[in-house]
Formats: C-alpha cells, structure tokens, sequence
C-alpha cells in the first residue's frame, strides 16, 4: 500500500503543476511494472483541447513510451474520480487497475453520473480502488475553486 501512496503523491504533483498553469487541478500517473511510465495534468485550456484531461495526457504518454495503444496490466492513479470520456479511454486503453482519490458527484462517470464501467457496451472495465489520498486531493480542488471565486 505505501506504493499506492507514492504513485498518488506524484500524481498530486501534476495536480498541483495543473493547477500552477491555470488548469484545474488534476493530475494522473500511468504504472506498469512498478514504475511511472506516463504522467499528466490536466491541459485543456493551455492546448484549447477539451480532450486533454490528466487521465488522456497520462495515457497518450504511456502509449507513445511503449508505441502501442493498448496498457495491458498498467494501472493508473488519478486525483479524481474520471469522467465519462476518461472512463472509456481508460477501459479502451486496458488499463488493469483505476485508482482515484476524491469522488466527483456531478462530473464522475465510474462510481457517480453514468456509471460506465456497469453499462454492457463496456468492453473492459478494471479494478476500482477509490479515496486514496482523497482528502488531499479533494482539498486541492477546493482551494482553486475557492480563489477563483474570490478572484473572479
């Protein structure tokens, strides 16, 4: 489990780069073998790109390290719960294992929203851990919402 926390850590890194840049602040780690073989914040705004979220930008650097599109029995932290679009990539990438930290109840689409990885057009779905370092992350999010509130 202390391996668990020390990939979470680092994908809290790319949160809080994300957030540094103006993003919202999510971050992911791709993981085989026991080691980072992809990472990523969330870039959606820096590149005008709403595909470009933590779980796609850790995935597309994993795929292009290995030259494949396919991240059989690679895991992937991510400090949020993903959305639907990150659910299917994550399924149609293989990922083995989905671990995430703070639940998102409106914008969630593995244990809130849609709930893809229960519907039976899902092909793949992988193993599910949630609220690892969710406090961390979900406060994270908290603060940047809150400043730009207090900003804006």
């Amino acid at each position: 489990m202390a391996e668990s926390h020390g990939f979470m850590q680092a994908a809290l890194t790319e949160a809080k780069a994300a957030a540094e840049r103006g993003e919202v602040p999510v971050g992911a780690v791709v993981v085989l073998d026991g080691t980072i073989i992809g990472r990523g914040g969330n870039r959606t705004r820096e590149k005008n790109d709403v595909t470009a979220h933590a779980e796609v930008e850790a995935i597309r650097a994993a795929s292009a390290l290995l030259g494949q599109e396919r991240l059989s029995g690679a895991d992937l932290y991510v400090t949020l719960e993903p959305c639907a679009m990150c659910a299917a990539a994550i399924s149609f990438a293989r990922i083995r294992r989905l671990y995430y930290g703070a639940e998102d109840p409106k914008g969630g689409g593995v244990d809130n929203g849609g709930r893809f990885y229960t519907q039976t057009t899902c092909h793949h779905a992988p193993d599910v851990y949630s609220g690892l370092a969710e406090s961390e992350a979900a406060e994270l999010l908290r603060s940047f919402f809150l400043e730009k509130r207090e900003v804006g």
